[in-house]
């Protein structure tokens, strides 16, 4: 029970769900554009989007340095077990992965645009997680999950209806990957000391704290303008409008970083669900506008 509990933790179930969020996203957009929906390309690309999530979480997981702590395994017997049991299923849902790429093939639902970013999608994950580039305890893995998030689950699922890019992507997806990218930063705040312990090299480590607090917030309100400028390029304002409820959220986590920089003591879980919310609030607010009109 214990071990179970541990590789739910592991799967990052909220993550899976941020991920399910901006793939409906794209699919909203190829409806809004009018193109016919795809059931069997939708269900399986999004478990396959899934899927290979799970993989690679497990698979971060699983290289983590011998001595770092690893779930709730508190000696090195308990740990070995525990990687054993992380590489046998990361292994597993590896191999379903390969059997339903197998199908989507014979179901000709894979052209060669969709394949590129399914490709794109497994080699970004697997450097995130896998040496020798592991991004995740390089400094980078930050910018890999915001790209993920943001970037790549969205167009590729926009790609397997439409087989087709289209100037409406990168208005919706890159103001939300530098929400995304804030996101990420600020989940590193509440681990800092622990991430120094054992040598986790994060992007806050690397920019240290007097650098990325302005740069989270430069990273939010370049967001915005960039929302506020969309309908320049085409982005319909009554598609637009609802993100701009998230500005109060913003406001408050401005306010929260600023004063854990002036030594007021920090709120981290309130800190953390803010973050979650600004980026999962706004993507949730762009899907529905696009689904109902």
């Amino acid at each position: 029970m214990t071990h179970l509990r541990t590789l739910l933790r592991f799967s990052q179930p909220l993550r899976l769900f941020l991920a399910s969020l901006t793939y409906i996203l794209g699919t909203g957009i190829a409806r809004y554009l009018g193109i016919h929906l795809d059931g069997r390309a939708f269900w399986l690309g999004l478990v396959w989007v899934l899927l290979i999530q799970v993989a690679a979480y497990l698979l971060a997981e699983y290289f983590r340095r011998p001595f770092e702590p690893l779930g709730e395994a508190d000696n090195p017997s308990q740990r070995l077990r525990l990687r054993t049991i992380l590489l046998q299923i990361s292994a597993a849902v590896l191999t379903l992965v390969a059997a339903l790429t197998v199908v989507m093939l014979r179901g000709r639902l894979i052209t060669p645009l969709s394949g590129i970013f399914l490709g794109l999608v497994f080699l970004l994950l697997m450097a995130y997680s896998v040496p020798p580039l592991r991004l995740v305890n390089a400094g980078f893995g930050e910018f890999a999950l915001a790209i993920l998030f943001a970037d790549f689950i969205p167009v590729l699922a926009f790609i397997l209806q439409a087989d087709e890019f289209h100037r409406l992507l990168p208005l919706v997806t890159f103001p939300l990957t530098l929400l995304a990218l804030a996101y990420w930063l600020v989940l590193d705040f509440p681990t800092f000391a622990s991430d120094q312990k054992y040598g986790r090299n994060t992007l806050l480590i690397r920019l240290t704290w007097p650098r990325a607090i302005p740069l989270h917030h430069a990273l939010l309100l370049a967001a915005y303008i960039l929302f506020i400028v969309a309908p320049i390029f085409g982005f319909p304002w009554r598609l637009l409008w609802p993100v701009f409820l998230t500005l109060p959220l913003v406001a408050y986590q401005i306010f929260m970083l600023r004063n854990i920089a002036l030594g007021v003591k920090p709120l981290w879980p309130i800190l953390t669900a803010n973050a979650t919310a600004i980026f999962g609030l706004t993507a949730y607010l762009l899907t529905l506008t696009f689904w109902i009109r």
